[in-house]
């Protein structure tokens, strides 16, 4: 395992504990159900956007991930609004020091209750809000710093042996131009990655927990998928300080990973993928600059 790796690891590790003590204690999380599939989770790129939380697809309890108060709870046809909710039936658990988890676009159900325990069936998945398929989503939210939490951070792993994928590693300048496979001119880039978690499940696109760029073993850019931050209600994400959701994510499927700046001569452009469990992939390409 080479040093840049290491670092990664270990930045990753801090992270988690960091994530766990926001709950107020290191006891982890359950996962929100027994036998459902996740299809999308926490930072995957939904055509321009990140996902907030889980989405998972299949008939199945929804199970409360952690015990607390509900703070909120809406049927999808509830008259309260004239207007339609994106989440359908959802309702909200407070777990204190700020935590609270969402658990939405599941079917209608009369459950009545004030105080969950841990892995107390609050629901059953199903099709309501902006979903064209049996499941439901699950949402973690700090509300004290205002952020949406990568669930992972906080759930007991699954402990996936299988290392992500670099499906495609791509520069382009500022019209756009991908220039990977041409001659490079001196000059700014962007560094746009594609990169997934290999799934059983066709059409699922899960994305990595963290991806790291490197010019000559320089670290350039790090998008950390471990949370996304709102700011004047615009969605933030960590990439060498907090950067505009769209930027990153407006190179639909990829991520805007780093801006690069090329100088005449070679050049080792190194990218590292990394899982929530550890699991890494990396890649290396040679550039030649005019």
């Amino acid at each position: 395992m080479n040093g840049r790796l290491l670092r990664v690891t270990a930045a990753v590790a801090l992270s988690l504990v960091l994530a766990l003590s926001l709950s107020g204690n290191l006891d982890a999380m359950n996962w929100p159900c027994d036998n459902a599939v996740l299809t999308r989770n926490f930072g995957s790129n939904d055509r321009g956007n990140p996902v907030l939380g889980m989405v998972f697809s299949g008939d199945t309890e929804v199970l409360a991930a952690e015990k607390g108060e509900v703070i909120f709870s809406r049927a999808k046809n509830d008259t309260v609004s004239r207007l339609p909710s994106p989440l359908g039936s959802w309702t909200a658990l407070d777990h204190g020091d700020g935590l609270i988890s969402i658990y939405s676009r599941y079917a209608d159900e009369d459950r009545a209750f004030t105080q969950v325990e841990k892995s107390q069936p609050i629901a059953r998945s199903g099709i309501s809000g902006w979903s064209d398929q049996r499941g439901f989503y699950f949402v973690v939210y700090d509300r004290r710093e205002r952020r949406w939490i990568n669930p992972a951070m906080l759930i007991t792993p699954t402990r996936e042996s299988r290392p992500p994928q670099i499906v495609s590693v791509e520069l382009r300048d500022a019209q756009g131009l991908s220039m990977l496979s041409r001659s490079l001119t001196q000059g700014r880039y962007s560094v746009q990655v594609n990169a997934i978690i290999p799934s059983v499940v066709r059409g699922s696109l899960l994305a990595p927990q963290k991806i790291v760029c490197s010019i000559n073993g320089a670290e350039a850019g790090s998008l950390n998928l471990e949370a996304v931050s709102a700011r004047d209600g615009v969605l933030m994400v960590s990439r060498n300080g907090l950067v505009p959701a769209k930027q990153v994510y407006a190179a639909f499927p990829a991520f805007e990973t780093a801006e690069i700046f090329l100088s005449r001569g070679q050049a080792t452009l190194e990218i590292i993928v990394q899982d929530i469990d550890g699991n890494s992939r990396s890649s290396v390409s040679r550039l030649f600059v005019n």
